[in-house]
């Protein structure tokens, strides 16, 4: 058995770029730039070191986040790796590993994109995100349930 899923969240490197199939099927291409922390051989200093992905949407939702979506938004995105190799026009072997998109979560709002807070609610995915409120959030501190109230809960 084997598990394809994949989480990330950053933010756009581009614009996402619109198009449809021969068969009409729309098809909204983007990148998302993640950082990974290194620490630095020479100076041992840690430092960001970008990581570019690739990531597909098909269908309806393509048309719909492509209206949302734009250079710089801060998103998170569920989805699953697919693998493409091909030979170029100049008889060269290409390949790219991509991220198919099966969810997203708008982190930042339509007018904070690139580097805004991120949004106080995030509300459902693939819906327009909601104005950030203006005054500062903090979520209140709950406690777990007694160990008791689990044993109920599990299905099997």
């Amino acid at each position: 058995m084997s598990i394809n899923r994949v989480n990330i969240s950053g933010n756009l490197t581009r614009d996402p770029e619109l198009r449809s199939t021969a068969g009409g099927m729309p098809i909204l291409a983007f990148g998302v730039a993640v950082n990974d922390r290194r620490r630095n051989p020479q100076t041992g200093e840690w430092e960001d070191v970008p990581n570019f992905v690739d990531c597909v949407v098909f269908g309806a939702r393509a048309e719909a986040l492509s209206r949302f979506l734009s250079k710089g938004s801060k998103v998170a995105i569920e989805g699953k790796l697919r693998y493409s190799s091909w030979e170029a026009k100049d008889g060269s072997k290409r390949s790219k590993l991509e991220v198919i998109v099966d969810e997203v979560e708008f982190l930042s709002s339509r007018n904070q994109q690139g580097g805004g807070a991120p949004m106080q609610q995030a509300g459902p995915s693939y819906a327009a995100p909601a104005a950030a409120p203006q005054q500062s959030y903090s979520a209140p501190v709950q406690t777990p349930p007694s160990a008791d109230v689990y044993d109920e809960d599990i299905p099997f």
